[in-house]
């Protein structure tokens, strides 16, 4: 099977970003049961189609009526863990600022994502 891409979040509420934590770590996650006790509906519709293997990319927005996000890390999916809402990640490139169209990546989690220009300019080292 063939990877899938996906684009997600590292900012917790808009405000907490826990990108470090992830790249020590080598994970993420879209959820805190401890913080929210209700899963996003993205989350629930997407997490469960993540597999080992895919590709991964951590996205920042840029404020308000801004066109572009800036893609920070991208990784490979080393492992899912739908219990916890977590996979685990080994990341490839963790040092990035680049920018790229929004494309509708305003929330946690988004993908899979077709071939194309675009997903190319995100996920090439």
């Amino acid at each position: 099977m063939d990877s899938q891409y996906w684009v997600v979040g590292a900012m917790f509420g808009g405000h907490e970003d826990q990108l470090a934590t992830f790249l020590r770590r080598g994970y993420w996650y879209c959820w805190d049961p401890k913080e929210n006790k209700e899963i996003p509906q993205a989350a629930q519709n997407l997490f469960p189609k993540m597999k080992a293997g895919d590709r991964i990319a951590v996205k920042k927005m840029l404020g308000t009526g801004s066109r572009n996000i800036a893609i920070r890390a991208i990784g490979v999916i080393t492992e899912v863990e739908l219990n916890e809402w977590r996979v685990y990640v080994r990341w490839l490139v963790d040092d990035l600022q680049r920018e790229v169209p929004i494309k509708g990546c305003m929330g946690s989690i988004h993908g899979p994502f077709e071939p194309s220009d675009w997903r190319d300019s995100v996920f090439s080292i």
